[in-house]
């Protein structure tokens, strides 16, 4: 799960590039007696999470006592900027956990290292095509996908069965007109159908909108990418609106939260359902009352069906790095198709190699693994994955726009303008 605040990161820079400076010993990746030194900014932070990737570096320096690697703890939160900041500063950690949609910049900029004479064909057969996409910027690959997570239904089981209402499942989605049907009918006496957190809108509006054919950016033969909102991609943003305004099938006051925000909510029965992320699954398990029956739905479909977009997490070698191939070495390591289902379930989400796709452990039924891994095969890279601007644009316009509209401030024809006539202003900016 990726969280894309941004927030002032001088301080988490300073400390990192204080600690990677330590850990450097000659300056040429060596410390002294010919050991290669790496360092390897993880950005887990779940404690399953965490405890898998410090134990992978260990197994990796038990097994090689020529290349050394350093964990180093990063953070969501300030990763961005955090990163700018040591690249400027050539003080890049050489291996760097990220997310597909933060790597534009950093690619374009020269930054990351093009792995594609770096990774070994194992690894690159073993990632399907359209992971990869998420990571190709113009004609080089600069991050290796390997987490996903979907977004899906987390329903109450006993609200459902009590209703009556069709259960979905991956190869019979609901629609989202059937979608907009159900949270009716299981809204009633202090209960809604669905919670939409939209703290965070752009993604979730993006992503799902997939489903029902929207796009919303657009490469022309120039390469130049334009803004347009065509039908497709008013599906999602006008379902969640009805919910909201007309329904009143949604509650309001979910819109303003984020994720976990819901879950008090949703345990107490006052949501029948809530879209989230894979990896709230976590949360559920951890959190909720003893006796409370909860289960995993596909997100509805469109003319798509449940396609949707992601944006994997990803693990890059910086451009600065002396020892681009050792780098590359620690990569492949990490993502063998056992060690990459470690690190998925520490993380609760899923990945992208088809070999540790296939893993038994992850095709059970508890926990609603399955399901995610049913809609896993459907994932497609978001749609402005390699869109110079688009975080600008996330944030200055389209989040403002989006939860103006969701609350009803703003209608249909003024989002439209401000996401693509506003929009379209701020890529120029960057296609110069």
């Amino acid at each position: 799960m990726r969280a894309p605040v941004r927030t002032a990161a001088a301080a988490v820079a300073t400390a990192l590039a204080l600690l990677l400076t330590g850990c450097a010993g000659t300056g040429d990746g060596t410390d002294g007696s010919g050991r290669t030194e790496l360092s390897f900014q993880s950005l887990a932070w779940q404690k399953e999470s965490v405890d898998a990737n410090k134990q992978l570096v260990r197994e990796w320096n038990e097994t090689h006592p020529d290349i050394h690697v350093t964990y180093v703890q990063g953070s969501w939160d300030t990763v961005h900027d955090q990163l700018l900041t040591s690249f400027e500063g050539d003080e890049a950690p050489d291996v760097i956990h990220d997310a597909s949609d933060d790597l534009a910049d950093f690619a374009y900029g020269g930054h990351l290292a093009d792995l594609r004479t770096l990774l070994p064909d194992r690894l690159t057969a073993d990632i399907p095509q359209q992971s990869w996409q998420t990571t190709t910027f113009g004609d080089g690959v600069y991050g290796v996908p390997f987490l996903q997570e979907p977004r899906v239904l987390i329903a109450n089981s006993r609200i459902l069965k009590e209703s009556g209402v069709r259960i979905p499942t991956p190869d019979s989605p609901w629609s989202w007109t059937e979608f907009r049907q159900v949270t009716k009918e299981l809204t009633g006496n202090g209960r809604y159908g669905v919670a939409w957190p939209l703290k965070e809108p752009v993604s979730v509006t993006l992503n799902l909108g997939l489903s029902a054919g929207g796009r919303l950016f657009h490469r022309g033969a120039d390469g130049k990418v334009t803004i347009r909102s065509d039908k497709g991609d008013q599906v999602v943003p006008d379902t969640i609106r009805d919910q909201v305004e007309t329904d009143r099938s949604a509650a309001r006051t979910a819109l303003g939260m984020g994720g976990s925000d819901t879950l008090p909510g949703f345990f107490g029965g006052k949501y029948a359902m809530v879209p989230l992320g894979f990896s709230y699954r976590q949360q559920v398990v951890e959190q909720a009352p003893e006796g409370f029956e909860w289960t995993v739905l596909p997100a509805p479909a469109g003319s798509k069906g449940i396609a949707q977009g992601v944006s994997p997490q990803t693990l890059s070698v910086s451009q600065a790095s002396p020892h681009k191939k050792e780098a590359a070495r620690f990569i492949d390591f990490l993502l063998w198709p056992r060690n990459m289902v470690r690190l998925a379930k520490g993380d609760w989400m899923l990945p992208t190699g088809t070999d540790a796709l296939a893993d038994p452990a992850l095709h059970t039924g508890k926990d609603g693994w399955a399901t995610g891994v049913a809609v896993a095969r459907r994932l497609r890279p978001a749609p402005a994955q390699s869109v110079r601007g688009y975080p600008e644009w996330k944030d200055k316009v389209a989040t403002p726009a989006l939860q103006e509209y969701y609350s009803g401030a703003i209608g249909t024809e003024e989002l439209r303008k401000r996401l693509v006539d506003d929009g379209n202003r701020v890529l120029a900016r960057y296609q110069r």
